[in-house]
């Protein structure tokens, strides 16, 4: 190439530089500047509320009336109309007419079913779209004290993401050069060349497809295969591949300035031609309580061109949800239910005592009798201490196990129970001698001193049951270490009936020694019956009114909104709070079946209009409320909150004269 055109073609490539170069710089210097105006300006993502879509406005472009006629609190009929108050103070009707966009900041939102769904619209103006730019929106919610944040919204410029892309670019050709495949660092030519000269025999394992493991290997030619494998390998790929892998993650952060992101992003979306508004809608669920009567949800973010900051979002201003729920139409009076009381009262106790073979004597010492005497004696101090109930008597069974003849086990049970009667009659006998003691002496009316007296003794009653079969039963049944076959064997031995019989024939069986030694213990019991009577109570029966404490948990799980156990607590009742739960739990026609058959008040009538409006009874749901307006007029603004009631007052043009 001559000197001439080799210079001409030098400058052209300047000179192409120099434009790109230019161009560059300009749209460099043109995001900048976008930057500075957004600073200058104090430009924000703006939050709106959204229309609401549950009733749409009407499409006509023309005038419009809405007129209803529903009956009135003298049965006589009432028009209902858009309108308003004339100089004379007449209600006269209006036309329906196109008006100014008015911006709210606050709505009112309906709890239903325990859950409050919040909705708002994200607007981001075209000043701040632009091509390299990523705007990273952060919702936050303001509820209870606290700030919760939500899901955020990532919003990408088309350039943006080009920049992104060609950074995962580089870093896949970083990783391509990492070797995978371990083969490749192993000179394997080199190897085979090795083998086949030096080692004839274990070359010609090449052909043989039988495995042989290197220990073999090695006892038949004295070197493993990674012995070879290892002096062959190619040291300096080995290294170099070590610095790679070492390397990925700094070569990450150096390629993937920006990494896409993923994970709990609500919305991530990339802008093509950013020639309008974006507008976003978001919704977020609640979980309503108790005590949450509104929620505040304002919104910021930060705006990135590459991996720079070049701008941070103002707060927006807030959005105020104020929340309504059906739980506050709960009736917290309490119900009554009639209970009777019986004057006589009966409580049991067993306890299992160890007898030395064919005795009857209660020994304390003997085996864990020590506690068990211990514990009802406690049992008999408790019940003669009690200032509810006098103890009358006490009727003690002792029992046998199966051994030895029944007529014999018959005398002994009976010998054993009237041993037991005699132990703790000494027992209290000693207990109220020593609270007489303390109790010392009373002043009479006369202003003498007496001795206070005595309370009635309490009858001891001795009862026996020879062998306690029954029990036996019991235990074989429950019983996880006899098999089937044994307890269908034991089943067919007791068919026999006679007590004698059946254990001669239990005694020839393989698993009588368990039963002797591990279950006829068991049987050895005391059972006592402590019968009481009510202090001061004459007659045998009192019928008394107590709280449902039934009923209760069910208004407190609707009060929790907890709204599918209120229904299942209270539907039995059929009362008020159970049509609350089924109006809550959009149960709508099991609701009005009770509400129906009560007396009209305002709770009632309030909650009849939320239902016949849900039915798209509007001419209902209207007399309805208004109903209940008359009743209370707290009502009125309630309805505002309830969006069921809220569309009737829009469209008919409610509540203007109050």
């Amino acid at each position: 190439m001559s000197t001439y055109y080799y210079n001409k073609a030098k400058r052209q490539c300047l000179a192409a530089a120099c434009l790109l170069s230019a161009a560059l710089c300009i749209g460099g210097c043109s995001t900048i500047r976008k930057a500075r105006i957004l600073k200058a300006k104090q430009t924000v993502a703006t939050l709106s509320l959204p229309k609401e879509d549950r009733y749409p406005a009407p499409k006509e472009d023309f005038p419009k009336r809405d007129t209803l006629v529903v009956k009135g609190e003298d049965g006589r009929d009432i028009l209902i109309m858009k309108a308003m108050r004339s100089e004379s103070g007449e209600m006269v009707a209006t036309d329906v007419i196109s008006a100014a966009v008015v911006t709210a900041r606050f709505r009112n939102v309906a709890e239903r079913s325990g859950k409050v769904d919040i909705s708002f619209d994200v607007t981001v103006p075209r000043s701040m779209q632009d091509s390299k730019w990523q705007l990273r929106l952060q919702p936050d919610m303001h509820i209870a004290g606290k700030v919760v944040a939500l899901d955020p919204v990532v919003i990408t410029g088309d350039g943006f993401r080009k920049v992104q892309l060609r950074g995962y670019q580089h870093y896949q050709r970083f990783l391509s050069r990492i070797i995978t495949d371990t083969t490749k660092l192993i000179d394997m030519h080199q190897l085979e060349v090795f083998i086949r000269r030096n080692l004839p025999q274990v070359y010609s394992f090449k052909n043989d497809t039988s495995f042989v493991s290197d220990e073999n290997f090695a006892s038949a030619f004295g070197v493993t295969g990674g012995m070879a494998e290892k002096h062959y390998t190619i040291g300096y790929l080995v290294r170099r591949n070590g610095r790679l892998m070492a390397k990925r993650d700094r070569m990450f952060k150096r390629f993937v300035r920006t990494p896409i992101e993923t994970e709990g992003l609500r919305l991530d979306t990339v802008l093509r031609n950013p020639n309008q508004d974006f507008v976003y809608r978001y919704t977020q669920t609640v979980t309503a309580r108790p005590s949450l009567k509104k929620v505040g949800v304002d919104l910021g973010g930060l705006i990135y061109e590459h991996d720079r900051k070049i701008y941070e979002i103002p707060r927006s201003d807030m959005l105020t949800f104020y929340i309504s729920s059906l739980s506050s139409f709960v009736d917290n009076c309490d119900k009554y239910m009639t209970k009777v009381v019986e004057r006589r009262v009966e409580e049991s106790s067993t306890c299992q005592l160890d007898f030395d073979k064919g005795d009857w004597k209660v020994d304390p010492a003997k085996g864990d009798n020590f506690r068990e005497i211990d514990r009802i004696k406690g049992n008999l101090s408790s019940l003669m201490e009690n200032v509810q109930f006098d103890l009358d008597s006490i009727v003690v069974t002792a029992t046998c196990s199966p051994e030895g003849g029944f007529r014999f086990n018959e005398g002994l049970s009976r010998k054993r129970g009237e041993s037991v009667c005699g132990y703790f009659e000494n027992f209290m006998k000693r207990w109220r001698d020593s609270t007489a003691s303390q109790a010392g002496f009373v002043a009479t009316l006369g202003g003498e001193m007496a001795k206070r007296s005595d309370p009635a003794p309490i009858r001891f009653t001795s009862r026996a049951m020879a062998q306690n079969w029954d029990g036996l039963d019991t235990l074989v049944e429950k019983d996880t270490t006899l098999t089937l076959s044994q307890k269908e064997s034991y089943r067919r031995i007791r068919a026999v009936g006679d007590p004698d019989v059946t254990e001669n024939l239990l005694q020839k069986e393989d698993y009588y020694p368990y039963l002797r030694n591990e279950l006829y213990p068991r049987l050895r019991t005391v059972s006592f019956d402590f019968h009481l009577h009510r202090k001061g109570m004459v007659k045998d029966t009192v019928h008394t009114s107590v709280k449902d404490t039934t009923y209760q948990r069910g208004v407190q799980a609707l009060r929790d909104m907890d709204y599918e156990t209120a229904v299942n607590v209270l539907r039995p009742y059929r009362d008020y709070n159970t049509a609350v739960a089924y109006c809550a739990t959009e149960r709508n026609s099991s609701a009005l079946d009770i509400l129906r058959t009560l007396e009209s008040s305002d709770k009632v009538d309030y909650l009849m209009a939320i239902l016949l409006s849900r039915q798209g009874d509007e001419r209902g749901a209207v007399e309805k409320y208004m109903s209940a307006c008359r009743m209370n007029q707290s009502m009125v603004s309630r309805g505002n909150l309830d969006p069921e009631i809220s569309h009737l007052i829009r469209k008919y043009g409610l509540n203007q004269d109050r």
